[in-house]
């Protein structure tokens, strides 16, 4: 019988699970029940703690990559810088956190570093594989769930153009890379500017910083995503004129049929 192929993952799917769960957690569990009671604001149900939340929101994102690998038994890329990003986010958070419920001065800097490593090591792995047989543009855009790669590799070898089409996938790349770099400025800079006036010695100083997190996950889907998305949209554009111009083939035999 013929194997019976995974269902794909929703687009949303991970979004959800990833960055729009975890900062709804972080944002509304995180207050202290004892701490509530101090200053005499009502205890809710779901206040569980900024330790409390900071494991649920991280244990969420780690719990989905491991269900998604059993259910798929293959090793996602994305999903595995996924799982580093949350890693990251609690080693860096255990840190930063000081038994005495405060937290240490350079916070704001210390997590916009932590955000922008990641980025600025996808932007220097993407330049670093131009030369090579497997550059990474082919497996985040120029890849054959989204392109007729060999139609578009044979039409390329018959009208001798392989000399442009190199330097075609060449320019995209450092284009691409240029985006992952430009995000890992944004991710600095929107770190430091959700930080700025964080008292690290407050009484809340560990749910403010849980309260923080959470805004820099959403508001960086948006304000660094929505951005990133249209560079992608010009690197496509960019890139289909060009295999155009090279195969004589139209856009629609250019890719796949969705």
């Amino acid at each position: 019988m013929p194997e019976t192929k995974p269902k794909p993952e929703h687009p949303l799917a991970n979004i959800l699970v990833n960055v729009i769960v975890p900062a709804l957690v972080l944002s509304y569990l995180s207050k202290d029940p004892a701490l509530q009671v101090k200053l005499g604001k009502a205890v809710r149900p779901w206040h569980i703690g900024p330790l409390w939340a900071m494991i649920v929101a991280l244990a969420l994102p780690l719990g989905y990559g491991a269900w998604h690998f059993i259910q798929t038994r293959k090793a996602n890329f994305f999903s595995a810088i996924g799982v580093v990003s949350v890693l990251a986010t609690g080693l860096v958070t255990y840190y930063l956190w000081n038994k005495d419920g405060t937290v240490k001065p350079n916070a704001g800097l210390l997590f916009g570093i932590k955000e922008a490593l990641i980025p600025l090591f996808l932007a220097f792995a993407i330049l670093g594989s131009r030369k090579s047989q497997t550059p990474l543009i082919r497996l985040f855009l120029y890849n054959d769930t989204i392109f007729d790669v060999p139609k578009i590799e044979s039409k390329i070898e018959e009208r001798g153009e392989t000399s442009r089409y190199a330097g075609l996938l060449d320019g995209a790349t450092k284009l691409f890379a240029g985006s992952f770099f430009l995000s890992s400025l944004m991710n600095l800079g929107l770190a430091q500017w959700f930080f700025r006036g964080f008292d690290a010695n407050a009484i809340d100083a560990l749910e403010t910083y849980n309260s923080l997190v959470g805004k820099l996950n959403w508001s960086g889907l948006i304000a660094i995503g929505v951005p990133l998305m249209g560079i992608l949209f010009l690197i496509l554009t960019k890139l289909l004129k060009g295999l155009r111009e090279l195969t004589g083939l139209k856009d629609e035999e250019l890719m796949l049929p969705r």
